[in-house]
Parts: C-alpha cells; sequence; structure tokens
C-alpha cells in the first residue's frame, strides 16, 4: 500500500510505500478491544476508601444497656446500621490495571493503524518544525493541510516549539512515534505523521 507524503503547505511530494505488513478484515479485532480496555483501565485512579467497622473511631462502650430500654438491642457505636458508623464492604484503594502481552499490542496497533490508513485518515509529511512556538503559525499549517475535526500530531521526537504552540488548540494532541498507541490512534479523526515518526512506527511494527 501506498501512502501520499505532503509538504508544510500541502503540496504533494510522492508516494512512499507503507513497510509493515497490513492485517487483513476479521483478524486483530479483539486485540484491538483488549488494549483499548486495558489502556482506560489504567487511567482509573482507584483511590475511593471507605471505613469498616474496625477503622470508624468510636469506643467499646454499649451505647446503653442490653434490656429495659425499650429501644432496640445495641452493641457498638460503630455499627454499619448507625449514621457515621462503618461501611460493608465498602471500596478500598485498588489497581485497576490489565495485563496485555506485548504480541497483542502489536497485533493491536498494526489493525487500528491498518484501518485508519484504508479510511484515508492518515496524512503523511515530510517534516514538521516551527520556527516559534506561536499557536497562528500552528494553525496555519493545520489549514495548509486541510484538516478538519479532531486531529493527532505524531512527531519524531519532542519539540518544545511544536508542544507549546499547540497546547492552546481544542482538539489536537501531540505524540512521538515511540509513545504512540492503539487508543491515540483511535480516538482523533485524523493522524498527522511526519516521515521519521511514521519510520519508527514502521520499525516497531516490523519486528517479530
Amino acid at each position: 500500500m501506498k501512502i501520499t507524503i505532503k509538504d508544510t503547505k500541502g503540496n504533494s511530494q510522492g508516494e512512499v510505500e507503507v513497510k509493515f505488513p497490513l492485517i487483513e478484515d476479521g483478524r486483530g479485532t479483539q486485540a484491538v478491544h483488549d488494549v483499548v480496555v486495558a489502556h482506560r483501565a489504567a487511567q482509573r485512579m482507584g483511590t475511593a476508601c471507605t471505613k469498616n467497622v474496625g477503622e470508624v473511631a468510636g469506643t467499646n462502650k454499649k451505647p446503653w444497656r442490653q434490656k429495659g430500654t425499650g429501644r432496640a438491642r445495641a452493641g457498638s457505636f460503630q455499627s454499619p446500621l448507625w449514621r457515621g458508623g462503618g461501611v460493608v464492604f465498602g471500596p478500598k484503594p485498588r489497581d485497576f490495571g490489565k495485563k496485555v502481552s506485548r504480541k497483542t499490542k502489536q497485533l493491536a496497533l498494526r489493525k487500528a493503524l491498518t484501518e485508519r490508513l484504508r479510511a484515508g485518515d492518515v496524512v503523511l509529511i515530510e517534516e514538521l518544525k516551527l520556527t516559534s512556538p506561536k499557536t497562528k503559525e500552528f494553525v496555519g499549517l493545520l489549514a495548509a493541510l486541510d484538516l478538519k475535526g479532531s486531529a493527532l500530531i505524531v512527531a519524531q521526537e519532542p519539540d518544545q516549539n511544536l508542544m507549546r504552540a499547540s497546547r492552546n488548540v481544542p482538539n489536537v494532541a501531540l505524540t512521538t512515534g515511540e509513545a504512540l498507541n492503539t487508543y491515540d490512534v483511535l480516538r482523533s479523526d485524523k493522524l498527522v505523521f511526519t516521515r521519521g515518526a511514521f519510520e519508527k512506527i514502521e520499525a516497531r511494527l516490523g519486528k517479530d
């Protein structure tokens, strides 16, 4: 499969061949699902915490004597039935992370990129360098590439000018070829790769 490469003004600079093997329909769908579920689960804080009967501050004294008051028997101020008492089976801090194998992650990324390439949602540019961290210059670049909706910019390496210029632009995210994951590939309407970043992805997906 070939993909058109453009310059920062949106002009075509020829075509390049996609070097990693594309995935046929019907394969890798479950891998994508597993990786996305694991990624979103890992974003959960898991800090919810409640106190059980043994952790609630209180005393061992009975609220009132056992018999003769006409009220129901009570043995503890920390009872879950009482206001301020302990919580039965309440949440505790936990890790929601799920384990996914390296091969499953690689298959999911290949599947996601294959589908985005076939849908024409991938834009490849020769190089992305800003002369200053000005949002106006970055917005002009997006307009030249005719990008609509949300976009993910995948750079070859972290760039301070690009980072500062893009952080105030809504619906635009920035990452690198080494940090790109399946969830990033799926969440944006368009994927903009620099040539160096795309080559890094090809190297990642070309490994067994």
